[in-house]
């Protein structure tokens, strides 16, 4: 019984219910989870808890439990538990409390110095005792896995139909996606122009700073779509950088080529003691789909 691990010092501190539901999409079309989760705060009433120290913490809502970096309210509740001030933490799984194996031993130590309970659909969970510890390391571990086979039926997928050249993947802006899902040259006339003329200068100049140089020099601007502000997504010009030609001069879409997996990401830890993610590029024998004269580019392969 859940009651019979509850004692009079448990009810006397406060109860924090901890919301989390990730991606945002399932927050905005699966209200009924999140229905479930601020329920649980009638549930701590009944158990014992007075209205007045149940405490909600719902800020983290649509954001991945992956990591701590991002979730303030997860944040709060350790800091909360190791200093005592925590009689129990209500969540709808435990497992949802972290998708990280490293932050969830981490409170499941700290609640078990501090004798904090853990109250879940299932159960009440006093991690000083062994058996429920033993318990919760599992659905850590449980939730932990269950994240990487969801992730590698996901990736399985796209590579999937990434190797028959249909996975839709981010275009340079000078190529566009047909009615059927091909890939086409930009429509825009002047856009083709430009692009031809970059290539063609390169040909002649043989370096990124040459194209620059030119372009500067003839007062020739250079198509972008900006990802953000009041132009996101609209066709725009402006001063050709180097950067972009650098860019360009790498990407193989311009050759024809279809290629997925050309960057991935590698956790790094900053001198905050906190991991970011950085892109990386990856050589071409480690790309994981590539077809040759897959649409129609500027150049051929072998220039």
């Amino acid at each position: 019984m859940i009651t019979e691990k509850i004692q009079p010092h448990h009810v006397t501190k406060n109860a924090y219910i901890y919301l989390r539901q990730s991606p945002m999409g399932q927050v905005r079309f699966n209200q009924e989870s999140t229905q479930r989760q601020y329920a649980l705060q009638d549930k701590a009433q009944q158990l014992g808890w007075s209205p007045t120290i149940i405490k909600i913490l719902d800020g983290d809502l649509g954001t991945s439990g992956i990591q701590s970096a991002n979730r303030e309210d997860f944040k709060t509740l350790v800091a909360d538990v190791s200093m005592g001030k925590v009689g129990a933490v209500f969540a709808l799984e435990a497992s949802r409390l972290s998708r990280s194996c490293t932050d969830w031993h981490r409170l499941l130590e700290l609640c078990a110095m501090t004798n904090t309970l853990i109250i879940d659909e299932d159960g009440c969970y006093n991690p000083s005792e062994f058996n429920d510890q033993l318990l919760l390391g599992l659905k850590g571990s449980m939730s932990f896995a269950e994240l990487h086979f969801i992730r590698a039926r996901l990736q399985g997928g796209k590579i999937n139909k990434a190797k028959k050249g249909e996975l839709k993947i981010p275009l340079p802006i000078d190529f566009r996606y047909d009615e059927k899902g091909g890939i086409r040259l930009e429509p825009d006339e002047q856009v083709r122009h430009t692009l031809q003329l970059f290539f063609n200068v390169f040909k002649e100049k043989g370096s990124a700073y040459g194209v620059v140089h030119h372009f500067a020099q003839h007062h020739i601007q250079f198509p972008k779509v900006p990802y953000g502000g009041v132009q996101k997504g609209r066709l725009t010009w402006g001063r050709l950088t180097e950067a972009r030609v650098r860019a360009i001069l790498k990407n193989p879409s311009y050759a024809g080529a279809y290629v997925y997996g050309r960057h991935t990401s590698q956790k790094k830890l900053s001198k905050t003691g906190q991991f970011h993610s950085t892109s990386v590029t990856l050589p071409m024998n480690a790309w994981p789909v590539m077809i040759k004269d897959h649409h129609e580019g500027y150049i051929s392969w072998e220039e």
